[in-house]
């Protein structure tokens, strides 16, 4: 019988109410101490990290090879948004592909978060050779990757149908390796001189597989492809799109290679291997495209004509995210104006010139690093410079800091130059990029 409001007051005249009070408080401590020892630590949660600064989380999940984990979250990180996994070269490190390349400053602009895996054993290169690697949660580098995915679409309620990997060199093999073992998660990737899923196969433990290297691994788009859906083979769903970069004169991952990627992954889409589309979007540029015209082609294939290993350069960044879908459409998209500004005074003469650059970072973040892309006037070549190292001379220029004038915090600024031969034209560049991020020039 349940009591009623006469049945709950307290029986004992004697005791004031003050007294009734502590005596509930002193039966509520034992209990509230219980509970607090079955509450998870809070070192345990899951936390936001801070924007606008690279951050490393531990803790995040399975990580059988013990990678660390480097995560970008921008300022204005947008409401579910994408995940861009940027995956070091042999030697490097989160941190270093994090300062070495512009998606930082891209997802600043679209919103974008990324993650920044970090190799910790001797070599710093990824595993890509070993049976566990090229299975679906076989126990080695994926699985950590794949833990760092699952931990910031947790955090941040991310949009899981956005997820995308790339690389350079021993990351463009795990790129290759990603989409293999996980094509339920990533929806692109794009592999910046890399060699097809389970080329670098070995069983020896050895992470180094010379025939592979040297291109003179060569299978059919049928072998290749089944390489790839062996690695999950429970898998038939939609498989990921897959951007390839390539130098012709590679030295380390020898050129070959491009071409038997592209028979693995126009196999893997189930697209015949002659290009729906050819063109030349920069100078000794070739881009083929397979399966479809646009952006957005199943397969996309960049050749660089007499490039070495050492391929990768600001403003490639742009072309990936138009290929994952992350920036608007066009061939190449335009660039937004970003917190820098270029001022630049030349002085000529018959044949040659010189040139002032001043760069002044009108952002509110400080530059621990940077690379000043522009494109010279036909027929002027660089013949020396000052505060940066140049190159190429002509063309189009990167121009990277110097050891004494890397780090430019906001409001501040910095001046480089060059001197230059010309054959009439003495302009200066118009258009100037700062990591990647288009800058005003004024």
């Amino acid at each position: 019988m349940r009591p009623t409001a006469a049945d709950n007051t307290p029986k004992s005249a004697g005791k004031p109410p003050r007294s009734v009070f502590l005596a509930l408080f002193g039966a509520l401590v034992p209990l509230l101490a219980a509970l607090t020892l079955l509450a998870p630590p809070a070192a345990a949660r899951t936390e936001a990290v801070p924007t606008a600064t690279l951050t490393e989380v531990t803790g995040f999940g399975t990580n059988p090879s013990n990678l660390q984990m480097y995560v970008y979250v921008p300022a204005a990180v947008t409401a579910h948004p994408a995940v861009v996994v940027a995956v070091h070269y042999c030697g490097g490190s989160g941190p270093a592909m994090y300062s070495g390349t512009e998606y930082a400053s891209l997802a600043d602009q679209l919103g974008f978060i990324v993650v920044y895996p970090s190799v910790t054993r001797a070599s710093k290169c990824f595993d890509v050779s070993s049976p566990q690697a090229l299975h679906r949660d076989g126990g080695s580098d994926p699985v950590g990757i794949k833990s760092m995915v699952d931990w910031v679409t947790g955090t941040y309620s991310a949009d899981t149908s956005r997820v995308f990997a790339l690389g350079i060199s021993s990351g463009a093999m795990m790129t290759n390796v990603l989409l293999g073992d996980y094509p339920d998660v990533f929806a692109a990737g794009a592999a910046f001189a890399g060699v097809p899923f389970g080329c670098f196969a070995t069983t020896d433990g050895s992470e180094w597989n010379t025939a592979c290297a040297n291109g003179t691994v060569v299978q059919t788009p049928q072998q290749w492809g089944d390489l790839v859906r062996g690695a999950d083979p429970g898998y038939a769903g939609p498989r990921p799109r897959m951007q390839l970069w390539h130098g012709t004169a590679d030295d380390i991952l020898r050129y070959p290679n491009f071409g038997e990627e592209i028979k693995q992954w126009t196999n893997v889409q189930g697209v015949s291997q002659t290009p729906s589309a050819t063109d030349s979007p920069a100078t000794g540029w070739t881009r083929t495209r397979y399966g479809a015209t646009g952006d957005r082609a199943p397969v996309e294939a960049i050749s660089l004509q007499g490039v070495t290993h050492n391929l990768y350069t600001y403003g490639m960044g742009a072309r990936v995210l138009t290929f994952f879908g992350l920036s608007g459409g066009g061939t190449t998209p335009p660039p937004s104006t970003g917190p820098c500004k270029v001022t630049v005074t030349t002085s000529a003469w018959n044949t040659g010139l010189t040139a002032s650059v001043a760069i002044a970072n009108t952002g509110t973040s400080t530059l621990n690093g940077w690379q000043l892309g522009f494109t010279l006037p036909a027929g002027q070549t660089i013949t020396n410079g000052w505060g940066a190292t140049y190159t190429p001379a002509s063309g189009t220029v990167t121009a990277t800091n110097a050891s004494y004038d890397g780090t430019i915090t906001p409001g501040a600024s910095v001046t480089i130059g060059y001197q230059a031969n010309h054959t009439g034209n003495s302009a200066a560049p118009t258009a100037y990029t700062l990591n990647g991020t288009a800058c005003t020039v004024g």
